[in-house]
């Protein structure tokens, strides 16, 4: 007997192709816009996941596309367009797959391994300028887009970064002096974390590089104060595979728990190592924040997984059918930055959440709460996505969730400050509802986010559940 398996919802939002739209004011269904909601939310994600019928290879291959939803005046103005790199037009004129990309060889024979480069696909996260909006993707420079229309501009060097060193997809910004800190992985027989400081115009100030040992996989880092921490997951990439185009980039890493988890502290003044420490194997593509005690000791929050099966679930995303388990929870991690010792390690939530966010103000700095998208409860933690948004008060202790309701999925949840009263702040999601396959735009109070959104937008498109995405001020 053929069993058949009911497809879940949320998969009809990551496989639909985006078509974009141009500005277009965007209709209230309930609520009214916040009165000092004033700026623009920008959200970056794969767009589409297949052309002439050939399905990319991982979630982390599909082309980038932009969703900016401009709030100005009581009105809502949305616009959503592809990042359009000179490799995506490529694809687009071909009206099929040319180029390889982290989870999937070039299609075609073997010549077409040796020939066709690694996309930009643009795709995983945004930052925000006075001038331009940059979309970021790990293995390259970002692309500049225009901040109002979402046209797409040029790579940028950002005022001196060589062409073959990347700029990374999760930038730090120092709330007091706009300075931004990022970092690059250049791959080698050993690979070689190059780090950054960048004026808050998006000009190099200053860069570094160290040596790391192997070729890890370092998707995120975090600032701490006078610090910058890397925590390396014990993951290595077998060159040999990946330069002999025998598999992907993502197929070649091998999991090695008994090299352990390695602790970079680095001062961000000098870009130099401070510290390097050792502690137990885990896999993270996340942290929400860190700060400095009272004791001088780094606190660090931490989306942790046991191991790399994420990976593999990730990939399953693309496909429409997910069957491996990868928990993500919180965990809070106490370093001694001069010796990069781990002193203290505990779980603080034990539930299934991902994409965490801190008000902008707290970043490096004592902070109290944390946002983030999670499974609801009683959910399918293989099957099902996140269905809800939580907020972790860390004085406390207490999780307050906002429970989006049946079949519906909300993105990573973005915080807003107030233009007006600098005591009240927004949480901002793009849901996917698979009850009536539209999305919308859902505007929380931070103060009261187990109650019902102060306000729903309708978007004119399903926009494909994404990555990550910012908030920016009106100037």
């Amino acid at each position: 007997m053929v069993t058949t398996v009911r497809s879940q919802p949320w998969i009809k939002s990551v496989l639909h192709t985006a078509q974009g739209f141009s500005p277009t004011s965007l209709s209230v269904l309930s609520g009214k816009i916040p009165t000092g909601l004033r700026g623009s939310l920008y959200r970056n994600g794969p767009g589409r996941l297949e052309r002439g019928n050939t399905r990319v290879g991982h979630w982390f291959d599909g082309d980038g596309a932009i969703l900016a939803v401009h709030f100005s005046n009581a009105d809502a103005t949305g616009v959503y367009r592809y990042v359009e790199t000179p490799q995506f037009l490529d694809e687009e004129q071909a009206g099929r797959l040319i180029y390889s990309g982290y989870g999937m060889l070039p299609p075609g024979g073997l010549i077409n391994r040796f020939t066709k480069g690694l996309k930009n696909a643009a795709n995983t996260s945004v930052l925000a300028l006075s001038d331009r909006l940059l979309a970021l993707w790990e293995g390259a420079h970002p692309y500049t887009l225009n901040l109002e229309t979402l046209e797409t501009g040029k790579p940028d060097p950002l005022g001196g970064l060589p062409e073959a060193i990347p700029f990374s997809a999760h930038p730090k910004r120092d709330p007091k002096t706009g300075d931004i800190y990022n970092f690059g992985v250049s791959f080698g027989k050993d690979a070689i974390l190059n780090l950054y400081c960048v004026d808050a115009t998006g000009k190099l100030k200053r860069r570094d590089s160290y040596t790391l040992d192997g070729c890890p996989l370092i998707h995120d880092f975090v600032m701490a104060g006078q610090y910058l921490l890397f925590f390396v997951s014990p993951l290595r990439l077998n060159s040999f595979l990946l330069l002999a185009r025998i598999k992907s980039f993502s197929e070649s890493f091998d999991w090695k728990p008994e090299l352990g988890t390695q602790v970079l502290v680095f001062d961000r003044e000098t870009l130099q190592l401070v510290s390097k420490g050792e502690t137990d194997p885990w896999f993270q593509w996340h942290f929400s924040n860190a700060c400095v005690d009272t004791d001088g000791n780094a606190v660090v929050d931490i989306i942790r997984l046991a191991d790399f099966n994420t990976n593999e679930y990730l990939r399953q995303v693309a496909t429409g059918e997910t069957h491996t388990s990868a928990k993500s929870t919180l965990w809070q991690v106490r370093v001694n930055p001069k010796t990069g010792k781990v002193l203290e390690q505990q779980e603080l939530l034990d539930r299934l959440l991902e994409f965490p966010v801190v008000n902008p103000i707290d970043v490096g700095q004592n902070w109290r709460y944390t946002y983030f998208a999670m499974h609801r409860n009683g959910s399918n933690l293989v099957k099902d996505f996140f269905g809800a948004i939580g907020q972790f008060d860390q004085k406390t202790g207490t999780l307050t969730e906002a429970d989006c309701g049946d079949n519906r999925y909300p993105t990573e949840p973005i915080y807003a400050p107030d233009a007006i009263d600098p005591n009240q702040g927004w949480i901002i999601t793009v849901i996917y509802d698979g009850n009536t396959n539209t999305s919308e735009v859902w505007i929380y109070d931070r103060d009261h986010l187990a109650d019902q959104p102060v306000c729903r937008l309708a978007l004119p498109e399903v926009i494909p559940i994404g990555f990550h995405g910012t908030w920016k001020p009106m100037n």
